[in-house]
């Protein structure tokens, strides 16, 4: 067999190997990623730790594993079961309020200027209150069908979780062999595939920290308005305005003004004035000053290019993909840098390849002299 035909099988090898690997992983991609960029992300606070307890890193896996769990995923648990409790409550609410009071009887609720307009809106709807018993329904029984899908989607969402916290342990424990393992016998130079990882590594944590700490920045700034515009719902708005805090093109701010506009039209003229006032100015100034300290010397990513990512990895991949979308264009970033790094030098520019740094470079950019006999 010629050499051409042992390499070409050996690629058909690796390929089928990858696949076969890809197909096993593909039940569980989701948690090991995201456990992946955790243990990026506590890479810092793993090996200080590790340190302290004089080189226990199982020890010390442990300990960070068990603070995820109940700093960020029980909570995370518990905003969920309360967003679709409030719904719930909401939908029953409107139901219950048209079946006793009727139309009229919900109007009346109403404050006067968004009253009058309301009932302009309502005459023109035939038969009101048929309409609206039967949008009241079929939005509970759309809200009962989606709760129903939760709760079939509880369990597969506490086996991920289970798995995603089995690897982050694993990972903290055993990440840099890993690293190493990987490097020894992926088709680059010695410490390429480990540079690339490490660029990546602090790029990606660079990124998400001033991304989720300005979104809590703001988040926190938005609940001072709250409390002071004394808005209902807490913790609901709390929620929401974290969420859209997380993408760069919105922000806080929309979900501050929304809840103004709210206030003003339910006739709270001077909460709702000042609310505005306060997400205008507070919550979107917060931004700026936010992550520019966050990033702390880090690549920062054009906002309207982390947009499209985040939109993107939602469609494709779900609600993990408003992590994997920003960690995609980080890796391409990553990539081109690596790249540019070695084999920058030689990249052909607009007047010709670039030519080499030091003493050398203005030795050859100097005229020659004349000879000397």
């Amino acid at each position: 067999m010629s050499d051409l035909h042992s390499r070409r099988l050996l690629v058909f090898l690796v390929l089928a190997a990858l696949a076969l690997a890809a197909v096993i992983v593909r039940p569980f991609w989701q948690a090991f990623f995201v456990a992946a960029v955790v243990a990026a992300g506590l890479h810092g606070p793993m090996e200080w730790l590790a340190r302290r307890l004089r080189g226990r890193r199982n020890v010390a896996a442990a300990l960070l594993t068990l603070g995820v769990l109940f700093v960020v995923v029980i909570p995370i648990a518990g905003l969920g079961a309360m967003l679709v409790q409030q719904v719930l409550a909401g939908v029953d609410w409107l139901r219950t309020t048209i079946q006793s009071e009727g139309v009229w009887g919900l109007l009346g609720r109403l404050p006067g200027p968004v009253q009058d307009a309301a009932r302009e809106v309502i005459q023109a709807v035939p038969q009101p209150q048929k309409q609206l018993q039967q949008l009241a329904g079929s939005q509970g029984g759309q809200a009962a069908a989606a709760v129903g899908g939760v709760l079939a989607a509880t369990g597969t969402a506490v086996f991920q979780t289970v798995m995603m916290l089995i690897a982050l342990f694993f990972f903290l424990v055993d990440g840099r062999a890993l690293l190493g393992w990987i490097d020894l016998r992926v088709p680059l130079r010695p410490g390429q595939f480990r540079s690339l990882v490490d660029d990546f590594r602090q790029t990606s944590v660079s990124v998400l920290v001033s991304t989720i700490g300005t979104a809590a920045i703001q988040t926190a700034t938005a609940v001072v308005g709250y409390l002071i515009a004394r808005a209902p719902n807490l913790l609901f708005l709390a929620l929401a305005t974290f969420v859209l805090a997380l993408i760069p093109a919105v922000g806080g701010a929309v979900m501050v003004v929304a809840v103004a506009l709210l206030l003003l039209a339910t006739g709270h003229p001077v909460a709702g004035t000042f609310l505005a006032i306060w997400g205008l100015v507070v919550v979107s100034l917060s931004d700026n000053v936010a992550r520019p300290f966050l990033l702390k010397g880090g690549m920062e990513l054009h906002g309207g290019l982390v947009f499209f990512a985040l939109l993107g990895g939602l469609a494709v991949f779900g609600g993990v993909g408003l992590i994997v979308g920003p960690l995609i264009l980080t890796f391409l970033v990553t990539a081109m840098k690596l790249y540019r790094r070695e084999f920058g030098a030689v990249l052909p520019g607009p007047e010709g390849p670039i030519p080499p740094a030091g003493p050398t470079a203005a030795a050859s950019a100097a005229p020659p002299g004349p000879a000397h006999p």
